[in-house]
């Protein structure tokens, strides 16, 4: 297909005069998950400008430099929704010069949807084509389509680098509002429901920009000897649960959240002796085209692609092998807490920290700086048939437990963890009483320099707390914390 109709050619115009097109003040909707798909030739325009400030950008996921890093630096952006990974942007939320709101990944779209905070003047797509009946989006879909279907007006940028395979790839579906929402009627993360394109009037296209920009590519630390005995204890567990006859031989679908963990867990599938599984997640990543091609993954089926450069030449290059084994749905359907239920989603989430009775920190250091936000890990956690979170039980060098007595910022409670896995062990949490939580976490997944210090707290709380079916010595759950910003050690 034609990139651009003859029909649609009279709108196509410099970044520079479509740049022209936003002014400030305005809220900005933007395409793109986890750096894939988003808007680079308008954003490096309005740096190049500075015409257009105090923006807000909502965008479902993190995107690229030219985004969350260059229009930071400048100065333009005055508020940004909704998950976002630049450590430029990071640094400007934490000194109070950006303002950000951590919202869940399922609800974000809705919010656009019900018009609860400032109206959307601009959505700003990267697509791989465009037609009279819509837009054919890049690698991603995140909350493009909320955004088209709530902005006065739509900037295209098509970019002619991307593979033409890429279109079809996509499954659009519009859930609507409450109380007439639609049922998604997904069974198997394999069925379409929607429309392989945004659904968008060419009347509301105000430009259309040609670029060939390249995504930022994706930096995932190399799998360590404790990632990788993570994805050992991961692939333990789950056997261990089609053995005792609590999953099927498939397991069932499973998410993986983003991150070097998350890539050293899924990788540990390879090994499994597991085949002809699913995934229905958010993003993708490269240890699941591995699996694909190995024949652990049937089929994949997220709101991103999100793939190192080496991969993702390879994925465009073998576009027509991978097309039928994978789809791209918007984040509101990725994410959907009626699809995760009825599936029954494996949940695979990375913590910051988890405390002795299984609350998890997703999202602050120290309790007030934020990190990345909270994702999807919270739409998977709650509604997950079995949400497991896997984490290193020490960061920094060893300097920092991440199996602490409080952890210091709470985004899942201990009733959304069932089960915590480090490279020490395994925590079976499912039906136990917090006290027994409290020993499994320290026994099994707690790092032998902590353990001591968190049976000494443990044994403390048992004595002096008032209450005992949560035991806390409330004036030092928060002191390994408090100890590690005085001297850089929780020790």
């Amino acid at each position: 297909m034609e990139r651009v109709p003859p029909s649609m050619r009279d709108k196509i115009m410099s970044a520079e005069k479509a740049a022209m097109l936003i002014h400030s003040g305005m809220s900005i909707g933007v395409s793109g998950f986890t750096s894939v798909g988003y808007p680079k030739a308008v954003p490096n325009a309005l740096v190049k400008s500075g015409h257009a400030r105090d923006l807000t950008i909502c965008v479902g996921a993190a995107v690229g430099d030219e985004i969350d890093g260059a229009m930071v630096r400048a100065g333009l952006v005055k508020r940004r929704y909704a998950h976002q990974s630049n450590p430029d942007l990071r640094n400007a939320i934490n000194r109070g010069e950006v303002e950000y709101s951590d919202v869940h990944i399922s609800h974000f779209p809705m919010n656009m949807n019900q018009h609860t905070g400032k109206p959307l003047d601009i959505a700003l797509i990267e697509c791989t084509a465009v037609s009279e009946d819509g837009l054919y989006l890049a690698a991603s879909a995140g909350s493009s389509d909320a955004a088209v279907r709530n902005a006065d007006k739509v900037i295209v940028e098509i970019n002619e680098n991307l593979p033409e395979g890429l279109v079809g790839m996509h499954d659009i579906f519009e859930v609507g509002l409450p109380p007439h929402a639609r049922i998604i009627p997904i069974t198997d993360p394999r069925d379409r429901v929607g429309t392989p394109y945004i659904p968008c009037p060419k009347e509301k296209i105000a430009a259309i920009v040609l670029t060939d920009l390249h995504d930022q590519p994706q930096q995932f630390k190399p799998f360590s000897d404790s990632t990788a005995k993570i994805g050992e204890n991961v692939v333990k567990f789950l056997l261990g649960e089609v053995e005792a006859g609590r999953l099927p031989e498939s397991i069932g679908p499973i998410q993986s959240g983003v991150g070097s963990v998350g890539n050293a867990v899924l990788s540990g599938l390879a090994k499994s002796g597991l085949r002809h599984l699913m995934m229905y997640t958010e993003v993708m990543q490269d240890s699941a085209l591995n699996l694909i091609e190995q024949g652990v993954f049937d089929f994949v089926s997220s709101s991103s692609i999100a793939l190192a450069e080496e991969n993702r030449r390879r994925f465009y290059d073998n576009i027509d092998y991978f097309k039928d084994k994978m789809l791209i749905r918007p984040q509101e359907i990725s994410n959907h807490p009626e699809v995760i239920r009825r599936l029954g989603i494996i949940a695979l989430n990375t913590p910051m920290e988890v405390d002795i009775y299984g609350n998890v920190n997703s999202t602050h250091t120290m309790g007030t700086k934020m990190m990345n936000g909270i994702g999807g890990s919270g739409d998977f956690a709650r509604n997950a048939r079995i949400s497991i979170f896997a984490t290193e039980s020490t960061a920094k060098k060893g300097l920092i437990s991440c199996i602490v007595p409080m952890v210091s910022h709470v985004d899942q409670t201990e009733h959304d963890v069932q089960v915590v896995i480090t490279e020490q062990g395994i925590a079976d949490l499912r039906w136990k009483i917090p006290r027994e939580r409290a020993e499994l976490l320290i026994e099994n997944c707690a790092h032998p320099d902590y353990k001591p210090m968190l049976r000494d707290y443990y044994n403390t709380a048992l004595k002096v707390s008032a209450g005992k079916h949560t035991p806390h010595v409330l004036e030092e759950a928060l002191s390994w914390h408090i100890r590690f910003l005085e001297t850089g050690s929780m020790k």
